[in-house]
């Protein structure tokens, strides 16, 4: 009972359970999952590529959607370390500072992703609800800012999680339940009061995710009492068509990350296959489909991507 008091961040490693429910089948599944990535990192470099080469797409909407591929990369390198370690060269063992770092990494890429989300919601608010302004509100200087404040804001909102877990004794198992660190597997595993993290964490999801979505879903109500004014039903679908490809990355992000939370918090009797799976859901599929989304929504990346990959002209 002595060593409960013992900090574990200079004794102990966690171990990454893997995905023993594929057992037989593990070289196919890392397979898969190296196809995700390969997909998730191709798609939102060529996004970037494509941004930075298309004059035309110079303009505030495609600077937010090219902060969004970078962010959707760091997700995708985040969780890469310790996936290729335990799918394909059987390595569980990870060190807790480590651990910890990546836990850091991906909440911090995912409260960013949140806050992007937002961003994008604004510029589609002022180009549709007061187009006249748009050049004059969302200014290169104002996007830079708001891409700056994002950054800064998650950061200081997820920094202080890695110090509040090194502070606590660890004398459980330590084995995680997913192949990546998350901050509501690790709050499992201390035996010492974990009331300060747990409070923490909630707070920073309803202060970040929550006032998020309902400024999200605030600037969508906007823009639809907008849309119906338009007397042309034509007008109409061609102004919500530009909405479309927004919606669709707000979905595939916030779906799967509120299914993760509600999972974690009252879920605790589901089999773990159902955790790990809304898991990857979560962390693979919005860095996967966004590009892809924006490619076939967007006319002018999709030339360009077409020109690249067949080497046609327009």
């Amino acid at each position: 009972m002595g060593n409960f008091g013992t900090n574990i961040s200079s004794t102990t490693s966690f171990t990454l359970t893997g995905f023993p429910e594929v057992e037989g089948l593990e070289h196919w599944f890392a397979a898969f999952l190296l196809l995700l990535y390969a997909i998730s990192i191709l798609g939102n470099i060529l996004i970037l590529f494509i941004i930075k080469e298309e004059q035309s797409l110079h303009q505030p909407m495609y600077y937010f959607l090219s902060l969004l591929s970078v962010n959707d990369l760091g997700v995708s390198f985040s969780t890469l370390p310790t996936i290729l370690a335990t799918l394909c060269f059987h390595v569980p063992e990870t060190a807790f500072d480590a651990c910890l770092t990546q836990m850091f990494f991906i909440h911090f890429f995912s409260w960013t992703e949140s806050g992007i989300l937002l961003a994008m919601s604004f510029d589609r608010y002022v180009a549709i609800c007061n187009p006249l302004h748009y050049s004059t509100v969302l200014t290169d200087t104002r996007v830079a800012h708001t891409g700056i404040s994002i950054i800064i804001c998650s950061f200081c909102m997820v920094f202080p999680l890695p110090f509040l877990l090194k502070r606590l004794p660890f004398c459980k198992d330590n084995m995680l339940t997913h192949s990546y660190c998350l901050h509501p597997d690790l709050i499992r595993l201390p035996c010492g009061d974990t009331t300060i993290n747990s409070t923490y964490g909630l707070f920073i999801v309803i202060s970040a995710f929550g006032v998020d979505s309902v400024l999200i879903l605030l600037s969508y109500a906007l823009i639809l009492h907008s849309v119906l004014a338009i007397a042309s039903q034509e007008e109409r679908l061609k102004t919500l068509n530009t909405c479309v490809s927004h919606i669709c990355a707000v979905l595939i992000f916030y779906v799967p990350m509120v299914s993760v939370s509600m999972v974690h918090r009252f879920g605790k009797y589901a089999p773990e296959y159902v955790h790990k799976f809304m898991s990857l859901v979560y962390l693979f599929v919005p860095p996967m489909l966004n590009p892809i989304i924006y490619s076939i929504k967007t006319k002018e990346i999709r030339k360009r991507l077409h020109k690249i990959l067949l080497g046609t002209r327009y």
